[in-house]
């Protein structure tokens, strides 16, 4: 699936004509949203969009919380 940027959506107006011209462009469903999210993060970060960077695991570690204070 390929996305493209559409650099003529950004225009001045009424919060009603900017409401209305959103309901329209965005995506339909949940999963398109998604889709179009991670697009976005893989400009945005650099990586390619079907090879992801893996979660660093040794920067997010779970440790078990006292009950006692």
């Amino acid at each position: 699936m390929t996305f493209r940027l559409d650099r003529t959506a950004f225009h001045a107006g009424t919060h009603e004509q900017n409401a209305q011209y959103h309901a329209q462009q965005q995506p339909a469903t949940p999963v398109e949203r998604l889709r179009a999210a991670a697009y976005l993060n893989s400009i945005a970060f650099g990586y390619d969009l079907n090879n992801p960077p893996r979660l660093d695991r040794t920067t997010f570690v779970a440790r078990k919380h006292s009950s006692e204070w």
